[in-house]
């Protein structure tokens, strides 16, 4: 069911939305967080989807803050424009659509603070461009936590860098998150014997890919070892992250993306095999990040000490 609010107020907002819980039975119980995305006029839908298939795995409510791209224009006619969507169309959670025009999309704050679940903890994503210090924006201090894109922006190396100069504990950014299947695979290839010392690390990957810079970082901070960052431009590879070699005694450990979805893992004495390693959806990324509310402490390790170590990352 979806309900237009045409030129309204967040009070009427939440009065509609109370509505339709006594109409429709307990449509809110069982929600454990909100959900507040922050985005540009027009393009909502892609979050909302990726939101909607999340609530099936965490149940909450989603609230869409949509304004102009920068800052407020204070001639725009000053307009809030709603929609309620529920049940069916809105997966496993309820969405409330805020398009906020003039000098109402100024108070982002206010806009949302009605609207939120009482008792409930609080995770702000911004899907494309970030404030610069999300920790200090309207939305973020309002969250405990708080998720960032540096893929989706213009130059994802600045905005990483972004990510890493205005890091407060509860940031985290999709960078990271795509990296998981990655971790999982080269800790538990490291987790075998022989037992030896890492001596070289070389990590190869698109030159616009924060996720590859990130993976360097990480394994620069856990082996203690200098990290070889290679890039190579799109057209001669595939983006984001290409390829891993770890050197050791017994001979190199090669984890390289061959396919969109496959990855080959070449080890010292044993066969090749080719392991799914699929590109991670913004479903997947959002979903995991919706399963700890507490800081990602590795992660603020990485953007902060990892990345200083790498030096040169933004060069890249």
């Amino acid at each position: 069911m979806i309900v237009d609010l045409p030129d309204t107020t967040t009070s009427k907002i939440s009065k509609t939305l109370v509505k339709i819980r006594e109409e429709g039975g307990a449509v809110a119980l069982g929600r454990v967080l909100t959900l507040v995305i922050a985005t540009v006029l027009g393009e909502e839908e892609e979050a909302i989807e990726a939101a909607n298939d999340a609530s099936r795995e965490h149940p909450m409510r989603v609230i869409v803050v949509s304004t102009a791209s920068g800052a407020p224009d204070v001639n725009a006619e000053s307009k809030l424009d709603a929609q309620i969507r529920v049940g069916g169309d809105a997966g496993a959670s309820e969405v409330v659509v805020v398009r906020a025009y003039g000098d109402t999309a100024a108070d982002q704050e206010g806009l949302v603070t009605g609207l939120l679940l009482p008792d409930a903890p609080v995770v702000a994503w911004w899907p494309g461009e970030a404030p610069d210090v999300v920790s200090k924006s309207a939305i973020g201090r309002i969250a405990q936590r708080r998720i960032t894109d540096a893929a989706s922006h213009a130059n994802p190396l600045r905005a990483l860098q972004q990510v890493s100069d205005g890091y407060a504990p509860g940031d985290t950014d999709f960078a990271w998150t795509r990296l998981t299947l990655w971790r999982a695979q080269l800790a538990a290839v490291l987790d075998q014997p022989p037992y030896e010392t890492v001596t070289r690390v070389s990590v190869k990957g698109a030159a616009d890919s924060p996720s590859t810079v990130l993976l360097a970082a990480w394994l620069q901070l856990q082996l203690k070892v200098d990290v070889d960052l290679e890039v190579s431009s799109k057209s001669h590879g595939s983006s984001g992250i290409q390829g891993v070699r770890l050197d050791r005694a017994s001979g190199p450990i090669m984890l390289e993306r061959t396919h969109l979805q496959v990855a080959t893992l070449v080890q010292p004495n044993q066969p090749t095999h080719d392991i799914s390693l699929p590109r991670r959806s913004l479903r997947d990324c959002l979903a995991e990040e919706l399963r700890r509310l507490d800081p990602d402490e590795l992660f603020g390790e990485v953007v902060q000490r990892g990345l200083r170590q790498l030096g040169k990352f933004g060069e890249a």
